[in-house]
């Protein structure tokens, strides 16, 4: 082997500080790739540090910039949480300057690394988690015109759907799509003996509770749902519209998980009368018992998911997959081998009556073949070496409002 492509590497991981960077999560998904990614790094031999908030658990090396984070991905933007952000970025800038990394890896702040506020002596490598039209780039771009980039990052899409989204705003350097680490995800070869069809997400149209409420009652199935309801007008009014469908609300996010969770949690919701029940946002740790008892999870989306999480979780454990076809899902989902790609309720529905076929050792192992942490470790392995070998001009001068400073108090600390 090549002496080169052997030498570990320093990876430098600018975290999100949103949540914390740890493997028991509610609604993080991306904290949830960060962690995956610095285990696979680490696994690998590299040495993988990551800037990130103090109440985070990393499987490499923590750098601590902040005592916390900030507690969700929506609160008020106050002058003190973007003073947080500016002292976690200027803490971070600050450790890539000491020498020793070789790639930082960022996964927000487009703006900062293209108008030069933040701009290392090393490559800087970019994934990309939102679409396109919501990354910000064209908006920054139509209302500072007058900023020439001082440097582009190398940009990393989550899927080929989302790169397309792309092609006009900025160069795409790799398509690497996301992973799990399998053997954390219990499998199950057959399903609960009370069946049930599972949906998890974000409490929001796009996500299509409303028509997983309607595959239930048409199919006759049990169903539960789970997932945050995020303080927006729209998901909150959103919720509201769900209450009559539910018949029983009951919210488990509370509830230890350990090996009687079955018996204790899941067993007395599953064997009620009531059809349709929303259990509150999960963790890593309870979700995973809901994806492996259910028959199937459903992704009835109404938007172009540029990399569904979900659906890899859920197969992971050995549960199939119905899902509307937009997105990234057909790159995600094997039709018929590893559930069903449809395009209506009426469809939905039939899917629902014939999951029986899809053996779910075949969902695992195609999560294990395509959507593994090592996978995905091996495609940003590539891409750093590719990227650490094209020297760095000198950075400027960082700009003064994130210099180094003692960080401000932000309110509930």
């Amino acid at each position: 082997m090549n002496s080169a492509r052997s030498k570990p590497l320093n990876i430098l991981h600018v975290a999100t500080i949103n949540k914390p960077i740890a493997s028991q999560l509610g609604y993080g998904p991306i904290e949830t790739v960060i962690y995956n990614l610095d285990k696979g790094l680490h696994a690998r031999g590299h040495r993988s540090i990551v800037a990130c908030s103090a109440d985070s658990a990393v499987a490499g090396e923590q750098f601590a910039t902040v005592s916390r984070s900030l507690g969700g991905y929506m609160r008020e933007c106050t002058p003190e949480a973007h003073a947080y952000v500016d002292l976690h970025l200027a803490r971070a800038l600050a450790r890539a300057q000491r020498g020793d990394i070789d790639v930082i890896h960022m996964h927000e702040w487009f703006e900062r690394v293209h108008r030069g506020s933040f701009n290392p002596p090393v490559p800087i490598v970019m994934t990309l988690h939102v679409p396109g039209h919501k990354s910000g780039i064209e908006e920054f771009r139509e209302t500072h015109p007058e900023v020439v980039p001082l440097r582009r990052p190398h940009c990393v899409a989550i899927s080929g759907y989302q790169r397309g989204q792309y092609a006009d705003l900025i160069p795409v350097a790799a398509t690497i799509p996301h992973g799990v680490d399998v053997d954390a995800y219990p499998f199950r070869e057959r399903p609960s003996t009370t069946p049930y069809l599972f949906h998890i997400g974000r409490i929001t149209r796009d996500k299509g509770q409303d028509t997983a409420i309607a595959v239930a009652k048409q199919s006759g199935a049990k169903l539960i749902l789970a997932g945050c309801v995020q303080n927006k007008k729209d998901d909150r009014s959103f919720f509201s519209s769900l209450r009559d469908s539910l018949d029983l609300v009951a919210d488990v996010s509370q509830k230890p998980v350990n090996d009687d969770y079955f018996d204790q949690v899941m067993k007395p919701i599953l064997s009620s009368e009531k059809q349709i029940t929303y259990i509150g946002e999960l963790d890593t740790a309870a979700k995973k018992h809901w994806f492996r008892h259910a028959q199937a999870t459903l992704f009835p989306i109404r938007w172009g998911e540029p990399f569904g999480m979900v659906l890899i979780e859920s197969m992971a454990t050995g549960t199939p997959i119905i899902a509307f076809g937009r997105g990234s899902v057909p790159e995600i989902v094997k039709d018929g081998a590893t559930g069903f790609i449809v395009d209506s309720v009426e469809s939905m529905v039939n899917a629902v009556r014939r999951i029986g076929c899809i053996d779910r050792r075949d969902c695992r192992r195609h999560v294990a073949n395509r959507f593994s942490i090592e996978r995905m470790t091996m495609g940003y392995e590539a891409l750093y070496r590719r990227v650490a070998a094209v020297p760095v001009s000198s950075p400027r001068t960082v700009e003064p409002r994130l210099a180094l400073q003692r960080g401000p108090r932000i309110r509930g600390s």
